[in-house]
């Protein structure tokens, strides 16, 4: 109704018009019955329609109904309005008849609105069915209370049934509205009942006008006043309700509602049917027979209806229940029943086994009881929110809710579950919950979220969970009084050699058990990789301290002074591993946080440090500053400058001069690499390194070993009988082809194999011995000669000369420059030279640059020499001025 106040102006001024008429046709009790109908309509529709604008947006169903049922009552006033005018036409059904006929229809739409329908509702079929059978035996009683002798009477049958159709009509009509409103579960239905009974006066009070319009009477004024009092009590009905407070459902009635409106068709038909059975005793009548008759074949068909679903429903139950149960019990889970307010209705025997208690005692229990205090509230408002739908006279809600909460067991462990919780099929008042425990579902989420951030060689944090909580500690804390520690194993790759991977991981154990005691509480530990360890130090120094680093000066020293621990608690006393002790010393570096530094490049100041720290020897601790960084820069842009320079032959080999000390005579030559980029000399101290950390080393390498082979196979060629020396990398001595590669270059060259000496350090016999000393006879085979060089350097000088089959020893530069200033260094060297002639070995000075050095090499016997004194490195096209070189042209 778009302007419902239109409508009943509209209605009012049509009634006043039926007053009028009332007064000028009809008597006394006719103006009475008027008046009073038209009052009490429009009373009925300015309440109903006042009321819907007053619900709440969320009940639509309820205003709907209402101005439904205020439609019927301002129909049912124009019906009345216009009755008086209308009854003195010659029809049997007058227009006053058809407005109140459609009245009737929309006040029982109305009243069927104005209801939460039934949990379980009907088919329109077996609606209709129990409609009628309902009408039909109320109609079957008055037809031998009432109807049949006025039927007897009547001298036509066709304006009998004529002037019954609109009490016959309300009859369906509050048959078919009234089972619908009696089931609802809604709880307010005030207004729903109060159609049901505005439908029921209505219907005897228009069977007591058709009566008297069948005698030629007219109505009595108490059934006129029927239907008016009843739209009275509709007027009122709307501002009765009220929103009853949340509280738990009630406990299900012995026999529910639903029940009752379902047999109500077939207790009047009982009725009905004894009614007719005395009547037909006392004296048959066809009417009455059809009537009784199609009766009974209704309810024949409606009971085998209902016989046919109900048994098919029951045996879906069944199988679900039964299906239910059987896969709870196959996955372990636990079924429970239980009402809204938590109260446990029946129990799984499974619960026993998962969480030893017998069913017998929880039924009956709460289940709050046995929850989690902290998991207590979000349940509650689960069970709510599934019950609340109908304390609000909504549907219920079919949706599935799933929780995750923690159970106390038997033992007083909480476990934690997943629930899933639906209504129950069979009673709405219930809920169906089926448990899941999850405790290894979670107890293996937990490792694995362990595993993912600590290390599972000593228990510590790994690298990932590092490097997050240093991002952490640099978003939320600033740069003030952040510092990280990087620590390295020195020698631990010897460790793996000799002992083995596990012996190794063994030893990584021990030395975090030792760290972790260094550590104090709010630093964070953790391995890093390999044979590195990391440490955040996150107080809250603050201050200005250190260069931009927002530390303190004694806060930048405690971190120091922690970094020093650590290397001490490392290298305090040697470790058990495989019933032997290894001694580890450890490279430290430290770097600061500061303003504007990201986590990434304050753990890469720390490792710049920490490589410091081992590029010096190891055994130490270094702070990270700026000129570290532009090293390591300037590093890698050498090593990306390296490919570039091999391809496009930047490289040069210069040869320096070793001398016969006793005949001055040149006797080889070493070969030096020289590099010159874009125009500038680079020292090799500065490329060498780097081509052996990027792999370059090897072919740069092959390249100086064929073109020396070449070159010198080519003097030798012309008479001069000199020999090569060429030093060996660490990468180049372990590559797969080392040995080949030296075999074809001897080949190609020409050059003989005993005119070439190889030099290895000592450092290369240590690592990977076996590996090394293999390659290193293979070369000895070939008659390749070999050279230790800086002998008596190394740790292991003496061991190694009984295991390689050497034919030279070189004498490190720092025992030749101490040679006439320092006692010590000249006895050194003099033992060495001693020990060279006593293993029929050539021994090879490095280093001699000044005139007393070289004399005294002459007093002790030294065999060969080099250095700046006795020839300096030269390009191979000035190498023939060394063909007739003496000694005393040198110097």
């Amino acid at each position: 109704m778009r302007h419902p106040w239109a409508a009943v102006a509209a209605a009012s001024g049509i009634g006043m018009a039926g007053i009028v008429a009332a007064l000028i046709t009809g008597g006394a009790s006719t103006l009475i019955v008027a008046v009073a109908g038209v009052v009490t309509g429009l009373l009925a529709a300015g309440s109903l329609i006042t009321a819907a604008a007053r619900v709440a947006p969320a009940h639509r169903r309820q205003p709907a109904g209402w101005r439904w049922l205020a439609s019927g009552s301002l129909t049912w006033l124009l019906g009345v309005g216009v009755r008086p005018a209308a009854d003195g036409t010659p029809f049997v059904l007058t227009f006053a008849d058809l407005l109140m006929l459609a009245g009737s229809l929309l006040l029982a739409i109305g009243t069927g609105l104005s209801v939460q329908p039934p949990a379980y509702s009907r088919g329109v079929l077996r609606q209709g069915a129990d409609a009628y059978l309902s009408a039909a035996s109320i109609f079957a009683v008055g037809w031998v209370a009432l109807l049949g002798p006025a039927f007897h009477k009547a001298q036509d049958a066709g304006a009998f049934f004529f002037t019954m159709a609109l009490p016959v009509v309300c009859l369906l009509a509050a048959c078919a509205v009234a089972p619908a409103v009696v089931a609802s579960r809604s709880g307010n239905r005030v207004v729903g009942l109060t159609g049901v009974g505005v439908l029921g006066a209505v219907t005897v009070s228009e069977l007591a006008t058709a009566l008297a319009r069948l005698q030629g009477d007219v109505p009595p004024l108490a059934a006129g006043l029927v239907a008016p009092a009843a739209f009275l009590v509709l007027a009122a009905a709307p501002w009765t309700q009220r929103e009853r407070p949340r509280k738990p459902p009630p406990m299900p009635a012995a026999v529910p509602p639903r029940v009752l409106a379902a047999a109500t068709p077939l207790v009047l038909v009982a009725v009905a049917t004894v009614v007719v059975t005395l009547y037909g005793v006392a004296g048959p009548d066809g009417t009455l027979a059809v009537a009784a008759g199609s009766t009974v074949l209704v309810l024949l068909g409606r009971l085998f209806v209902l016989l046919v679903e109900t048994a098919g429903m029951r045996r879906l139950v069944d199988v679900g229940e039964r299906q239910l149960r059987r896969l709870a019990e196959n996955t372990g889970d636990v079924v429970l029943v239980c009402d809204h307010g938590g109260l446990i209705d029946e129990i799984g025997r499974d619960v026993e086994a998962m969480y030893g208690y017998r069913p017998d005692e929880l039924t009956g229990r709460s289940i709050f009881d046995y929850i989690h205090p902290e998991d207590v509230p979000g349940l509650q408002a689960l069970l709510r929110r599934m019950a609340g739908a109908d304390e609000d006279g909504g549907a219920r809600s079919q949706e599935i809710c799933r929780i995750g909460c923690r159970i106390r067991a038997a033992d007083g462990t909480w476990r934690p579950t997943e629930s899933v919780a639906t209504p129950h099929v069979r009673n709405n008042e219930l809920i169906l919950v089926t448990v899941r425990d999850m405790s290894d579902q979670v107890a293996l989420r937990n490792q694995v979220t362990h595993l993912t951030f600590h290390d599972g060689v000593t228990g510590l944090p790994n690298r990932a969970y590092f490097e997050e909580r240093v991002r952490e500690v640099l978003t939320h804390r600033g740069a003030g009084g952040a510092a990280v520690i990087f620590l390295d194993l020195d020698g631990f790759t010897a460790v793996n050699d000799s002992v083995g991977h596990a012996s190794g991981d063994y030893l990584l154990g021990q030395a975090a058990r030792r760290l972790r005691s260094a550590v104090r509480s709010d630093g964070t530990l953790a391995r890093w990789g390999g044979d590195e360890f990391a440490v955040l130090l996150e107080g809250g120094m603050a201050g200005s301290g250190m260069a931009g680093s927002g530390m303190s000066g004694s806060d930048a020293q405690t971190a120091v002074d922690l970094a020093e621990r650590l290397l001490r608690t490392v290298s305090s006393e040697p470790f058990r591993v495989a019933d032997r002790d290894m001694a580890l010393t450890a490279s430290v570096g430290v770097a600061f946080a500061e303003d504007g530094l990201t986590a990434g490049d304050l753990l890469r100041n720390a490792d710049v440090a920490m490589s410091r720290a081992k590029g010096l020897g190891g055994r130490r601790v270094e702070v990270f500053a700026t000129h570290m960084h532009a090293d390591v820069l300037r590093r890698l842009e050498i090593a990306s400058d390296l490919q570039r320079a091999l391809l496009e032959n930047q490289f040069a080999i210069e040869y320096q001069p070793v001398v016969d000390l006793a005949s001055a005579r040149v006797m080889a030559v070493e070969a030096l690499v020289r590099w010159c980029r874009g125009g500038t000399f680079v020292p090799p101290e500065q490329f060498l390194g780097p081509a052996e950390d990027t792999g370059l080393i090897v072919p740069l390498s092959e390249w100086i070993l064929r073109e020396a082979c070449r070159e010198v196979a080519a003097w030798r060629a012309e008479g001069w009988e000199i020999g090569l020396s060429l030093n060996l990398s660490v990468r180049q001595i372990t590559a797969p082809r080392f040995v080949e590669t030296v075999s074809e270059a001897l080949t190609d060259s020409g050059l003989p194999a005993d005119a070439l000496t190889l030099e290895v350090i000592e450092e290369m016999l240590v690592e990977n011995a076996e590996d090394t000393i293999g390659r290193l006879s293979q070369l000895r085979a070939l008659g390749v000669r070999l050279a230790i060089d800086d002998f008596g350097t190394g740790y292991a000088s003496l061991a190694f000369l009984r295991q390689v089959p050497v034919d030279m020893i070189k004498i490190d530069p720092s025992f030749v420059s101490g040679l006439g200033r320092d006692e010590t260094l000249t006895l050194l060297t003099r033992t060495i030279v001693r020990l060279g002639h006593d293993l029929g070995l050539i021994v090879v000075a490095e280093g001699i640059e000044r005139p007393e050095q070289l004399d005294l090499l002459r007093e002790m016997g030294c065999t060969r020499g080099q250095g700046y004194l006795v020839g300096r490195p030269t390009a191979a096209h000035r190498i023939d001025s060394l063909k007739r070189t003496t000694l005393q042209n040198t110097g």
